[in-house]
């Protein structure tokens, strides 16, 4: 399951087109649930990406400079050594 929050954006549908004409100061969070797939790769020459597809066919991709990547693999390491979700 995908999630998305818009909050306050505007859009314009022209020509088929969709375009962001709101002003540039939003934001927007968006959260998968139910994850099917996980695919971990390079991406560029400076990047790692992390993909996800849930059983919809909703696809989520971050690309992460390798420090962060390094980061998130730390904080899930501490995650199955001191959390219960992992016993």
């Amino acid at each position: 399951m995908l999630t998305l929050d818009l909050d306050d954006f505007m859009f314009e549908l022209k020509d088929g087109a969709l375009k962001h004409v709101g002003p540039s100061n939003r934001t927007a969070t968006a959260k998968m649930y139910d994850v099917e797939g996980i695919d971990v790769r390079e991406f560029g020459d400076e990047r790692v990406k992390l993909a996800f597809e849930d059983d919809d066919g909703s696809q989520f991709e971050i690309a992460l400079a390798p420090e962060q990547a390094s980061e998130v693999a730390r904080g899930i390491e501490m995650l199955e050594s001191e959390s219960q979700i992992y016993e």
